[in-house]
């Protein structure tokens, strides 16, 4: 079974509009596949489980150096000491925490989908996956969800409650999306990256879920920023419909007041329809490039763990 088979009832359309609270905490059991990795920087001070680069006491042995003034006596390698005629100490990787947090975008842009879900309904479900993934792994997780005109930030914390607090969150942001909403934008993906600069301490790890339509030179900017102290990794969620048009023949087509009928056989349509998606993100690509800041794209109709595993480049056990 398919993690969509096992976050998607396909019989039920409200779970394929809405996410429900029963698949945000189905994640949490699927989470156990989706083993993180330890990044390349580790800079946290606070003690966690991940090897940095900092020496010191701690559980995994890393070599014997000579005695320096200033060593704890206590690592002294009585061995190695008495073998060389000259005092050798013992030094060890330190383990560190490694605080994750994810950006989560319900702005109005994200309420579509054509095929198994929508956008807003991936995003929340894997932003849980990556929650319980971080909570599993020990160490702190935090969230930013935001809409068009608001958002609510979540303090990194170690606990099962601030992972249930996030669920919640994303269960109510994600229901407060509707065709009827025509909210004056006051709140962007760039003031989030912002936010997350004011939350994040450098070592964190940066998961940004969205659809990047409002994507620009400031949220360039602020990811720079964010990426110089943390690991950062953009994940791209799209629609099937935004990257290629439906066979060609007559549709008719509704934006749930109006109703008309469009002609998709021209085939010069069909191709301007796909080099604007592709050069949307040609861009995304490009300038996430420049920052060195991978990025996952995941379709809403695709497998949603394997394609963040793949992403991720963790393997399956």
């Amino acid at each position: 079974m398919t993690s969509a088979q096992v976050l998607q009832n396909t019989s039920d359309e409200a779970s394929q509009v809405y996410v429900t609270l029963e698949n945000l905490l189905r994640c949490r059991l699927l989470a156990k596949d989706l083993k993180l990795s330890k990044q390349r920087k580790v800079l946290s001070l606070q003690a966690g489980l991940h090897s940095s680069k900092f020496r010191g006491r701690g559980i995994d042995f890393a070599e014997v150096r000579a005695y320096q003034a200033g060593d704890d006596i206590r690592t002294i390698d009585w061995r190695v000491t008495a073998r060389t005629g000259r005092p050798h100490t013992k030094l060890y990787t330190e383990e560190r925490e490694r605080p994750a947090l994810v950006i989560v975008d319900q702005s109005q842009s994200m309420f579509f989908g054509s095929h198994v879900a929508f956008k807003s309904v991936i995003a929340a479900q894997a932003a849980s996956l990556l929650a319980w993934s971080a909570l599993a792994r020990g160490d702190r997780i935090g969230g930013i969800v935001f809409s068009d005109d608001q958002h609510r930030d979540i303090r990194p914390r170690r606990s099962h409650h601030t992972a249930l607090q996030l669920t919640e969150t994303l269960l109510n942001y994600n229901h407060a999306l509707n065709v009827e909403n025509n909210p004056t934008v006051s709140f962007t993906l760039a003031d989030g990256l912002q936010q997350a600069r004011r939350i994040l301490k450098p070592g964190s790890e940066l998961f940004v879920l969205s659809d990047f339509e409002d994507f620009d030179e400031s949220s360039k900017r602020h990811l720079y920023q964010l990426s110089q102290h943390n690991d950062v990794v953009c994940i791209l969620i799209y629609d099937r419909l935004e990257e290629e048009l439906p066979p060609p023949g007559a549709y008719a087509i509704s934006d749930g007041i109006q109703r008309t009928r469009i002609n998709l056989f021209d085939g010069q349509v069909r191709d301007a329809y796909s080099q604007i998606f592709k050069q949307k993100i040609h861009q995304l690509q490009t300038g996430l490039d420049q920052l060195k800041i991978p990025l996952i794209k995941l379709r809403t109709d695709r497998d949603l763990l394997a394609n963040l595993m793949s992403g991720l480049g963790i393997r399956r056990s």
